[in-house]
């Protein structure tokens, strides 16, 4: 049985963590197959939007210890780079959107954080629990961190305590957490508007989100301009300001 298992549906590309009995945990198995996963996402015109949720209680309860604990011998246990994993993201032109319908602690946090929006059951449990295990949440800290208050960051890490999915979203974690029977209509209108955006002007506002921040201000107004030219420049904005014009939607949401 495969731990990550994928199914295209009108430009949506719904990544599901299926390893079930263990907790979706990130075990050297299923990294591989999700950055696979996520890599021929990607590289697919196809694919639009990537939804990426998970099967039984658990979203991703994080490291496989199991396989931690053992030292990680042989080829089957070798980790996959975190930048391919939680680093990619932000990298990525496609829009992510978490589905999270289960618990996600420790390494399911990163996954949490680093989509672009997130939404959550109301009754799953979150948790940086690294130092109840005498780790920190070293690696995860570079997705966690910025969307973080850090006030809230700093406790968090520091307790290990689990708190609900509506905590989460006011720390600024995840986007919404929403009861359960309506978890599915969320999701859906966050596609939808994503689907709504041109595919290049969508891969352009997450440059912007990935770059200005770090940049100074001279050269972010600078590089800011001349993306904005570029974009103004191009068939999608054409065609986006000629269906404006006309009342009627651009050709991207055929």
């Amino acid at each position: 049985m495969a731990a990550v298992e994928t199914d295209l549906a009108n430009g949506v590309l719904t990544v599901t963590l299926a390893d079930e009995d263990n907790r979706n945990a990130l075990s050297s198995r299923l990294t591989t197959e999700l950055t696979e996963a996520l890599d021929d996402a990607d590289a697919d015109p196809e694919v639009r939007v990537v939804v990426l949720t998970n099967r039984g209680r658990v979203f991703c309860a994080g490291a496989d210890l199991s396989e931690r604990s053992s030292g990680g011998s042989g080829s089957s246990s070798r980790p996959v780079d975190p930048t391919r994993l939680f680093g990619r993201f932000r990298e990525s032109p496609k829009p992510y959107v978490g589905r999270i319908a289960g618990h996600c602690v420790a390494g399911g946090m990163g996954l949490a954080a680093a989509m672009d929006i997130s939404i959550a059951i109301e009754e799953a449990k979150f948790g940086f629990t690294e130092v109840r295990i005498g780790v920190a949440p070293a690696i995860i800290s570079v997705v966690c961190l910025p969307k973080i208050r850090p006030a809230d960051a700093r406790e968090a890490f520091l307790r290990g305590n689990r708190f609900l999915a509506p905590e989460a979203a006011r720390m600024g974690l995840i986007n919404a957490a929403v009861p359960v029977e309506e978890l599915d209509a969320a999701v859906d209108a966050a596609v939808a508007d994503l689907k709504a955006g041109g595919p290049e002007a969508i891969a352009a506002a997450k440059q912007l989100m990935a770059r200005v921040p770090g940049m100074p201000i001279d050269e972010a107004f600078r590089w800011a301009g001349e993306l904005s030219a570029s974009l103004f420049r191009g068939e999608e904005a054409a065609e986006g300001m000629r269906a404006y014009l006309d009342k009627r939607p651009p050709s991207w949401t055929q």
